[in-house]
């Protein structure tokens, strides 16, 4: 074998292993230096290296094997859909998150004997890289479909949706590792507006490739976080089964009391003083709600009290937090602090432990912001447990082919864009 062959099989094994180079260098004992002039040709590795690397490989698969299902984490965020699926006795085998400050606080609370995946691109180019699995999850991103990432592109007179030549193509990244490892179930999650984006065309062509090109099962629903928590948060589940299934959304076991937002929040009297808005940024949302409520708009600041439900949080909170501020008793109000946000959000580990916040204040209000509310992945996760299970083991009694890529991948965008 050719050096450059033997670079090929060492980059390809530390991927499939999902290590980062930094990673491969703490596991072979050598630096970081070398593991670039292995990949790069310029040295030939080792047969012990990649022996080492193929044995890490091994051992992560004996590890999986005692799971009751084995599943991916795409797009991972801080890993609130991998909270969920955990909580049903899954095992997470591979995690892609391209956002540093998102792997920070993802490796801080995930043990996983994984690294962490950047750019999801460099997986669906070679899908193989990827480990077998039995569910893929995977919160896709939402700024080219959601109202605020339609409006401000539109302001900028650039496209958005499958027209966008960044996060949007990402939906047919994710479907090319899906048409490659035909899992026997996902879960997508994505903002409410997808249904309607460009007049429900960006939908209607996802349900197509999903449906049609793909062949799974498919079930959607928007579900709002409210009877969860003290939030209105409306999001989209898509389920898919490689094969046809009794599972039905309208069984999502829904809380019938609706917590409130004094279930979050600390007492005012422990909550820091710095997230106390200042006289100038309190003047100038008053001022900014007082004109547009002149000119008949509800722009504005939103002020809440513990009996109350909040807005959704976004992931520009960081800015003002102007659209959930917490009423003090003679002060100016609050935002929330980031403990908060992850009560909101409904982030709280299984053991009762904390989850912990490494990054600073404004990497946690985006994280959180950005993040799903995991009770209500829970919920999902338990509806669908036993439908996974029977999913699973149809497909092992009948194992499918992987499916060629290119021709859906050509054919929607191509469709999509002359629509």
């Amino acid at each position: 074998m050719s050096r450059a062959a033997h670079s090929v099989q060492f980059e390809n094994l530390r991927l499939k292993a999902g290590l980062s180079r930094e990673g491969a260098a703490d596991l072979l004992g050598v630096t970081e230096r070398t593991v670039v002039r292995y990949e790069s040709g310029e040295s030939r590795p080792s047969p012990i290296a990649i022996k080492w690397l193929q044995e890490h490989i091994d051992r992560s698969k004996t590890t999986s094997s005692s799971s009751a299902f084995t599943f991916i984490d795409l797009f991972a965020g801080i890993g609130g859909l991998r909270l969920g699926f955990e909580s049903i006795g899954g095992k997470c085998v591979f995690t892609s998150e391209w956002d540093k400050y998102s792997q920070k606080t993802y490796r801080e609370n995930f043990d996983s004997g994984h690294e962490i995946a950047g750019d999801i691109r460099n997986f669906s180019r070679d899908p193989s890289l990827i480990p077998k699995h039995d569910v893929l999850l995977a919160g896709f991103p939402c700024q080219p479909f959601s109202i605020a990432g339609v409006s401000k592109k539109n302001a900028l007179g650039r496209p958005h949706g499958f027209l966008c030549d960044t996060q949007g193509t990402l939906f047919f990244d994710l479907a090319q590792i899906i048409a490659h490892h035909r899992p026997a179930a996902f879960l997508l999650e994505n903002v409410k507006n997808l249904e309607r984006h460009d007049r429900g065309q960006t939908f209607a062509t996802i349900l197509n490739v999903l449906k049609n090109e793909l062949g799974y099962e498919i079930h959607h629903r928007v579900v709002d976080s409210r009877p969860w928590v003290p939030q209105r948060r409306e999001r989209i589940f898509i389920v898919g089964f490689l094969q046809p299934s009794k599972f039905k959304f309208d069984e999502l076991v829904i809380p019938a009391r609706e917590p409130k937002l004094g279930s979050i929040l600390d007492p005012h009297e422990s909550v820091d003083p710095k997230y106390t808005l200042t006289n100038h940024l309190w003047t100038y949302l008053k001022n900014y709600k007082d004109k547009h409520e002149a000119k008949g708009n509800g722009f504005g600041y939103s002020l809440f009290g513990p009996n109350d439900v909040a807005r959704t949080l976004s992931a520009r909170y960081f800015k003002d937090g102007s659209e959930v501020l917490i009423a003090q008793p003679n002060k100016r109000p609050r935002r929330l602090t980031p403990r908060e946000c992850a009560r909101l959000m409904g982030f709280e580990r299984a053991d009762g432990s904390e989850f912990q916040i490494p990054v600073s204040d404004t990497q946690a209000y985006r994280q959180f912001g950005n993040a799903v509310v995991v009770p209500v992945v829970k919920s999902i996760a338990s509806l669908m447990k036993p439908h996974v299970a029977e999913a699973i083991r149809h497909r092992k009694a009948r194992p499918r082919q992987p499916q060629p890529v290119l021709p859906f991948e050509e054919s929607s965008q191509h469709a999509f864009a002359h629509g």
